[in-house]
């Protein structure tokens, strides 16, 4: 493989993360936000470099079509099946788009494989809009959430605003709170701390052709 740049190096460690942390890779629109290209067009590039060394291959036609040449396809997904498994309440639903009235019951269980993320979610969030989309999360997703009070800025979180709960990439702009979408067709909301509860971070996603369900 050819050497790469301090850059190169630095975006296929994030894409490594993603992969440890998540269980799935990075959007573009997500390493453009990571490194701060103005951007998708910059963050392209760079993992188009990555490719051409041999240490990627890039699907086009799907949003985290990422895969690392160093790891074979079926060591990615076959580990899945062979370990514990934690059965995840299903909790309402969550808006990627305009805030929506959370639904606060367990719709039902999902067993998900321990080593499916890094960091273990504590429930899962039926996903609702389209908002999020260029950040890879579909209307219709269930969305795996780490239950905490604490994020950073450019996590996604989960976000109520008074009886209304949103997902959202974190973000701060003059003391105020700023929500913002993964799809242009969406304004970032600017919210006052007072008004904004954090209910989790997102570390993952479930597609249902994933589980058959």
């Amino acid at each position: 493989m050819q050497a790469l740049t301090q850059r190169q190096h630095e975006i296929l460690q994030f894409i490594r993360e993603c992969l440890t942390e998540r269980g799935m890779p990075p959007t573009r629109a997500e390493v453009a936000l990571r490194f701060g290209f103005r951007s998708k067009t910059a963050a392209v590039d760079h993992l188009r470099a990555l490719a051409n060394k041999g240490y990627i291959q890039i699907y086009p036609d799907q949003s985290r079509g990422i895969r690392l040449l160093d790891t074979p396809p079926e060591k990615e997904t076959s580990s899945l099946w062979e370990e514990e498994e934690d059965w995840l309440p299903i909790i309402g639903k969550v808006a990627a788009g305009l805030p929506i009235e959370a639904i606060e019951n367990h719709e039902e269980k999902l067993p998900v494989p321990r080593s499916m993320f890094k960091t273990r979610p504590t429930y899962l969030l039926r996903v609702r809009g389209d908002s999020m989309r260029d950040a890879g999360i579909l209307d219709g997703d269930l969305i795996a959430v780490y239950k905490t009070q604490v994020a950073h800025k450019g996590q996604i979180v989960i976000a109520r605003v008074e009886q209304d709960v949103t997902v959202k990439y974190l973000d701060y702009e003059q003391g105020q709170v700023k929500l913002v979408p993964a799809n242009a067709a969406y304004q970032p909301m600017l919210i006052s701390p007072d008004n904004l509860f954090i209910e989790g971070v997102f570390v993952g996603l479930i597609r249902d052709a994933q589980f058959g369900i």
